[in-house]
């Protein structure tokens, strides 16, 4: 089987240069292995010596013929998508705003899981407690409640109380 032939517009020592100023370690040892490889060192060495496999090494040296160094880089991709439009995100973040708002109102506030529950009744898609807790930091909510209070407190003494205090 033939070998692969390496682009030669960049010298071993031009590469072992941008190697050094490379601040991601895995690329600089992606061109460190092929610039070994461009000193006729073999796939087989210059690949173990970079800490990966012949057949990696192939990889990023086809990668390496495509787009140059540049191309020795991740590529993460968009991870899945959001199963939410965002019309209906913005519905769902009324609906906590608004429920959030109802301080004179008897009713409890929202816990995580009637946040799980409002979004599967208005979406359709059912969320789990830490997706629901993802999705409000993607609405940019928090999930803090208020401290609690005793309905019988009394506003004055605590004001006095804090005015004895130092903070602190």
């Amino acid at each position: 089987m033939p070998s692969l032939p390496i682009r030669s517009d960049l010298s071993s020592t031009d590469l072992r240069r941008l190697a050094r100023g490379e601040r991601d370690g895995r690329v600089s040892r992606r061109i460190l292995a092929i610039a070994n490889a461009l000193e006729g060192m073999s796939r087989a060495q210059a690949a173990r010596l970079a800490g990966m496999d012949r057949q990696t090494l192939r990889d990023w040296v086809i990668r390496y013929n495509e787009a140059g160094v540049e191309g020795l880089g991740d590529r993460w991709g968009a991870g899945r998508p959001v199963a939410v439009s965002e019309g209906e995100l913005a519905v769902v973040k009324a609906k906590i705003l608004e429920a959030s708002c109802r301080s004179g109102d008897a009713a409890p506030p929202l816990r995580i899981v009637d946040v799980a529950d409002l979004i599967a009744a208005r979406t359709g898609v059912r969320y789990s407690l830490s997706g629901a807790h993802r999705l409000m930091r993607t609405l940019d909510l928090s999930y803090q409640k208020t401290r609690p209070s005793h309905p019988k407190a009394d506003p004055a003494a605590r004001a006095r109380f804090k005015k004895l205090c130092p903070a602190g």
